[in-house]
């Protein structure tokens, strides 16, 4: 398996359990137990962007729980903590995209602490451009996004599962004071993803480790995993000892069943179809708009029809995950005239994607096509700002 960054995921598929929790050093852990010839490949970007007064990477055999796992920490130097401009959102980025890393690494690892600094624009409400780290802002954090997306990289092409995050409880100390758990900012990066209360405290998934689930899961993931044949298995440690429980979370990496270069694994999707003929424009705009935000819906389009007696009819059509049918039922009921309802499910092939930013910052969608071509678009919701269909046309292709 290459990984060069070239499509050295095709065919792979990751599922993580984070039985634990997940922070950056485990994501990163798991990963190079499971995957150790990439060990080179990380630490060499890791030194790459870190001075050596900083320190340096350190991967590490643990027992957690009984079970044989890997740590990932900083071997500190004499630096100082970073300040002023360095623990910015733009002063992290250029340092990331200034050092000589393998290729890809900026590009993933930028895309990674741009959503970090998404949610803390979001909840500070403040412009992206002015968002200041606090609790990632030191050498470690840097480490952390740097080698992560060193891993995103060398594994593009594969795709992921996640099983469902342990809330966790309590407090976390910040620069704000104390604030409840799973911090803001966690809550923020990972809205739609599953999660469950097992009892125990504690911060048990980060800032940093939700925004690298978030970058290479691209949205709410899947969390069954698909056929294929299993590869390997890793285990990152946290750094705390938990009671019970072994703090670690698990990567299984499986080898796709006839998976083709080209295209990602095949999907099933559930389809639900139903018509109405007695709702004005705006109760079908209205009801197609609460229709979009329920959990599990992946896309409504309405389609315009000649129903009964030649009477004007629309069709709503909800493309969403099959175990969300019955909050799709119960919701298509709620918000429109419909006494009856069609549903199915059907599989579908979909291309490889991922989210990543252009230079203005702006989130940029990149679809790998048939060929080894890729498309690149702006997300439209990031032009709506500019003031003339020109300029919305000019700044949504990025080359």
């Amino acid at each position: 398996m290459s990984g060069d960054g070239a499509g050295g995921g095709d065919g792979l598929h990751l599922h993580f359990d984070p039985q634990g929790g997940v922070a950056g050093d485990m994501f990163v852990a798991a990963l190079l137990h499971a995957r150790p010839d990439l060990i080179d490949r990380v630490l060499a970007d890791v030194a790459a962007v870190l001075p050596e007064a900083a320190g340096r990477a350190e991967l590490s055999t643990v027992q957690k729980g009984g079970i044989d796992s890997r740590g990932f920490r900083l071997v500190r130097g004499p630096a100082e903590p970073r300040r002023g401009h360095e623990t910015t959102y733009l002063g992290m980025r250029e340092t990331i995209e200034g050092a000589a890393l393998s290729p890809g690494t900026a590009r993933h690892a930028s895309a990674i602490l741009h959503r970090i600094a998404e949610a803390e624009s979001a909840i500070h409400a403040m412009p992206i451009e002015r968002v200041h780290f606090h609790e990632i802002a030191d050498w470690d954090a840097l480490m952390d996004v740097t080698a992560a997306g060193s891993l995103a990289a060398a594994l593009e092409g594969a795709s992921y599962s996640l099983a469902p995050l342990p809330l966790g409880g309590g407090q976390v100390k910040t620069a704000h004071g104390l604030l409840a758990v799973p911090a803001p900012a966690t809550l923020r990066i990972l809205e739609g993803f599953d999660w469950v209360d097992d009892g125990i405290g504690g911060e048990r998934v980060t800032p940093t480790g939700a925004a690298i689930l978030a970058h290479v899961l691209d949205g709410p993931p899947e969390a069954r995993r698909p056929p294929g044949r299993l590869l390997a298995t890793g285990y990152g440690a946290g750094t705390r000892d938990l009671p019970g429980i072994a703090n670690v979370l698990r990567v299984t990496l499986t080898e796709s069943r006839a998976a083709d270069p080209d295209y990602a694994a095949d999907d099933r999707v559930l389809v639900l179809v139903c018509d109405v003929d007695d709702m004005t424009g705006e109760e079908i705009a209205v009801a197609a708009d609460h229709l979009r935000r329920v959990e599990g819906v992946l896309d409504v389009t309405t389609l315009a029809l000649s129903g009964k007696k030649g009477r004007p009819a629309t069709r709503f059509e909800l493309l969403a995950r099959p175990e969300a049918r019955a909050r799709c039922t119960e919701a298509v009921f709620a918000q429109t005239s419909t006494i009856g309802l069609r549903w199915g499910e059907m599989a579908r092939v979909v291309l490889h994607r991922r989210m990543d930013a252009d230079a203005g910052g702006r989130p940029v969608k990149v679809v790998a096509r048939p060929g080894g071509r890729h498309s690149a678009k702006v997300e439209s919701d990031a032009l709506a700002d500019l003031p003339t269909l020109a300029e919305r046309r000019r700044a949504a292709r990025s080359d």
